[in-house]
């Protein structure tokens, strides 16, 4: 009797491939959520240069919590039906655009825009990141 065995070249592609999404879509969801807390982190300097009290951080908050917890899932969904990859690059600079929101802002209506554009591309980010974590 004669045994043989696979060869490892092309079973270990699909394997390093996978890997190398899952790396990518950690390092990336990382950098998402660390742009995510530096909301809650400029807290005490937006109080002070904006003599807000804390009414209107809560206002603040909500507006991002709002815009990211309840879009979420109808994001999810959509993003179920029709896959689009390119939401992560878009996710990230809601993010982005809303962290230039918030550091940019002249006025207290502006800092709840730039908090919900943050929630908003957290939204966008986070359903399509774990469905590509979940095919990788």
């Amino acid at each position: 009797m004669t045994a043989t065995t696979p060869a490892a070249g092309p079973a270990g592609v699909p394997e390093a491939t996978a890997i190398a999404t899952i790396g990518a879509i950690s390092l990336a969801h990382c950098l998402n959520d660390m742009m995510q807390s530096l909301v809650p982190a400029i807290y005490p300097v937006l109080k002070e240069s904006f003599a807000l009290d804390f009414t209107q951080i809560g206002i603040i908050t909500l507006a991002f919590n709002i815009t990211a917890s309840l879009l979420q899932p109808a994001v999810g969904l959509y993003t179920d039906r029709y896959p689009m990859p390119f939401s992560l690059t878009i996710g990230m600079g809601l993010t982005l655009l809303g962290l230039l929101a918030l550091a940019s802002a002249p006025t207290y209506p502006l800092l709840v825009a730039g908090a919900a554009l943050v929630g908003l591309g957290s939204a966008v980010f986070h359903p399509e990141s774990s469905r590509v974590a979940r095919l990788a």
